[in-house]
């Protein structure tokens, strides 16, 4: 265990208090003051709104929780929808493997009847890690667990001045915070964390004079904030480079329904050359088809750099046209998008396009 500053004994308390007054107003959550009233939170919209966060600001991923919970109310709506309906819908969300895990899972609990309660089962449902389930656990069923996300360490690691890197002390964080945890309000305590991290304890310029535990944090009294958390040392992302083919007939667009396995499983994609590493070259024979320009995007792992091409034809297994003036609305991952806005760019006055 680290060796950290000790808290006051109302630490938890001070959170809770400032969450009373300056709770965020977000379309999944149940204000503290309903929930001193006995509302109780659907578990549904918690996990909904927990998953599509993963690696996604709150303004880009609200819009898409909207219109999830208008199009399917429970989880046994979203396990009874087709998956190609989900995926489309998740388009442009990004980190498409949580919208597979997103059906795989509300199968799984349709079938159970409802979500586990306790953290430790609800993570071994897909798509369900332990922030994820300790947040689920804490906020709809008032687990007294710990949700630790990136907001909660930079909380921790300032108030306490860790100097040690993440994510060597993931695990140490997380014991400090379940110490903290009040047992009568986990759940508010939890989203009391978040909230305080990304209003107030912010990356940049954090807040301190508005912050209810500032006259113990450790990092403000030695005006040391900007250098917590403390974090390894980042590795460059490998490059790849390939080629996009745009391919127009009679105003359609033609697409390919990706592999069920691999990046970008089970999504609609234009038809491309292999994505090869460290390749300085047009990835595609220029007698092939015209190039209009390239596009720059960024996965997990790897970054990319795909040219574009217009093109008579191509090879694809599972081909799907689909009409240009619905290109929005088909379900392209935004790698795709921005391919298909490059071409529409280009090609602005040609009569084909209406």
């Amino acid at each position: 265990m680290l060796e950290t500053y000790p808290h006051t004994e109302s630490f938890s308390s001070q959170i809770l208090h400032w969450y009373d007054e300056h709770a965020r107003d977000l379309p999944w959550r149940v204000s503290p003051e309903l929930r001193k009233s006995g509302m109780k939170p659907d578990p549904y919209r918690v996990w909904l709104s927990e998953i599509m966060l993963q690696q996604t600001t709150i303004p880009h991923a609200t819009r898409y929780f909207l219109e999830f919970t208008r199009r399917w109310r429970n989880v046994h709506e979203l396990a009874a929808a087709d998956r190609d309906e989900i995926m489309a819908a998740w388009a442009g969300l990004g980190y498409y493997s949580r919208a597979r895990n997103l059906h795989a899972c509300a199968q799984l609990v349709s079938e159970m009847g409802g979500f586990p309660e306790a953290a430790q089962d609800l993570q071994k449902l897909p798509g369900i890690g332990p922030y994820t389930s300790g947040a689920i656990a804490a906020i709809a069923f008032d687990e007294p667990v710990a949700a630790v996300d990136g907001n909660v360490e930079r909380v921790v690691t300032r108030f306490h001045a860790i100097a040690a890197p993440l994510p060597s002390i993931k695990k140490d964080i997380k014991a400090i915070v379940e110490e903290w945890v009040p047992r009568d309000r986990p759940g508010d305590f939890a989203q009391a964390m978040m909230d305080l991290g990304a209003t107030i304890c912010t990356p940049r310029s954090p807040s301190c004079m508005t912050c209810p535990v500032a006259e113990a944090c450790v990092a403000r009294l030695k005006d040391t904030q900007g250098s917590f958390p403390v974090k390894a040392a980042k590795t460059q992302k490998p490059k790849r480079r390939g080629t996009a083919y745009i391919v127009v007939r009679d105003g359609r667009l033609l697409a390919e329904k990706r592999p069920d396995t691999g990046l970008l499983a089970g999504m609609l994609g234009l038809p491309t050359t292999e994505w090869t590493t460290n390749s300085d070259k047009l990835a595609s024979d220029p007698a092939s088809g015209t190039p209009i320009g390239s596009i720059q995007h960024v996965f997990t792992h790897f970054s990319l750099t795909l040219d574009a091409v217009i093109a008579d034809d191509a090879d694809v297994q599972n081909p799907v046209w689909v009409p240009i003036k619905d290109w929005k609305k088909a379900g392209f991952p935004s790698v795709f998008q921005k391919i298909i806005g490059l071409y529409l760019k280009t090609e602005d006055e040609d009569p084909k396009l209406i």
